[in-house]
């Protein structure tokens, strides 16, 4: 049974579909976007050996035609090359306003296709369908575009809502374990944030999630999408509360910017380690009961995930560094850092009134349990 959850944004509203099989019906979805029966898709290598001939098909039984171009899968494709050599593509097939683009993939995909299409003739429409979990449940969701540079993650952007978002949880099967789990990392963060009853079902759900449960990633993935969509209809360009999605991100960045964006840690283990470091800033700073950061770690490793520094393989920079690195961070308002700190699980919120000496702390100790 598919589900739909709608995102009702002043003068540009759209539905999140959620569901399996939606590449098959993606024709019957786009189609009333278009004035002419064409797209352009971007995606990746790898999602294009899975999955392109299937949305092709798809498409195709609506009359629909579609060019691909295919980029490198992994982090490092958010960049300005790919930027620029998306936006040449889309003009040499002549995309016009009227015209859909469609970004296909994950969430580096989605960040950069969205970039694209919003700079692309000051704005054209574009379709997200995203691939792996941590697309699905987050970045497809909310019109957060963007590349990265060597100042940091997400630098660059804009805000640029989707048109439609087609959400196929059966594409899921396809994902490795660990790129799986990364995009756990971005559910479990709604539970922790906001949802604590979320949290409570994850903790009985979370293993069959993983195992394959069709009907429970369909619900996790739905009840990520509603919280996301709710929060973003109150504060689009996150103004104040759309800040909270940005959870365990703080830490988070700064470590994927640590490890140069590489596979040595991908972005939701990040955001899992970093929201395990946030619980634990929290208990430290008198706000919320030890028990909280017990259990959102008990919870991580019991579904197999990186939880600690110390299960970051490799040389990381010392507690100094890594703060430095934080300081990049776009939540950073007049120089003083933003962070998304607890008093329970499911009551997270946002405060600048966060001594750097226990970030230090923190971190020193994460750092000492690396030797």
């Amino acid at each position: 049974m598919n589900e739909r959850v709608h995102v009702p944004l002043p003068n540009r509203a759209y539905d999140v579909e959620i569901g399996p099989g939606l590449l098959t019906q993606a024709g019957a979805f786009v189609a009333p976007l278009l004035s002419r029966p064409r797209v352009a898709v971007i995606t990746d290598e790898n999602v294009a050996a899975l999955h392109l001939e299937a949305l092709r098909s798809g498409l195709s039984a609506q009359g629909i035609t579609m060019e691909s171009l295919l980029l490198p899968a992994g982090e490092a494709t958010k960049c300005w090359s790919q930027l620029q050599h998306s936006v040449e593509w889309l003009l040499d097939q002549q995309v016009e306003r009227g015209d859909v683009v469609v970004a296909f993939g994950g969430g580096v995909i989605g960040d950069l296709v969205g970039f694209a299409a919003a700079v692309l003739r000051r704005g054209v429409r574009f379709v997200q369908i995203p691939t792996s979990l941590l697309a699905q449940v987050d970045s497809s969701v909310g019109g957060k575009t963007g590349i990265n540079t060597h100042h940091g993650k997400n630098l660059v952007g804009a805000f640029h809502q989707p048109a439609l978002v087609l959400a196929d949880t059966a594409v899921l099967g396809t994902l490795e374990p660990r790129d799986f789990l990364a995009g756990y990392g971005e559910v479990v963060k709604y539970g922790l944030l906001g949802d604590a009853a979320f949290f409570d079902w994850l903790e009985t759900m979370g293993p069959a999630l993983a195992d394959g449960d069709g009907p429970a990633r369909v619900e996790a993935v739905r009840r990520s999408v509603q919280m996301k969509a709710d929060i973003v209809v109150r504060d689009e360009t996150e103004q104040g509360e759309r800040a909270l999605l940005n959870l365990g991100h703080t830490f988070g960045h700064a470590l994927e910017a640590a490890t140069g964006y590489s596979d040595r840690l991908l972005h939701g283990e990040g955001v899992a380690i970093g929201c395990a470091l946030a619980f634990e800033l929290s208990a430290r700073m008198g706000l919320c009961a030890q028990e909280a950061p017990s259990r959102v770690r008990a919870h991580l490793r019991a579904m197999g995930m990186k939880v600690d520094l110390s299960d970051i393989e490799g040389d990381l920079p010392d507690a100094d560094s890594l703060l430095a690195l934080m300081g990049q961070d776009k939540k950073v308002v007049e120089g003083q850092l933003r962070f998304i700190l607890a008093r329970d699980i499911g009551d997270a919120f946002v405060t600048g009134d966060v001594a750097k000496a226990d970030v230090l702390a923190v971190l020193n100790d994460a750092l000492a349990q690396r030797r």
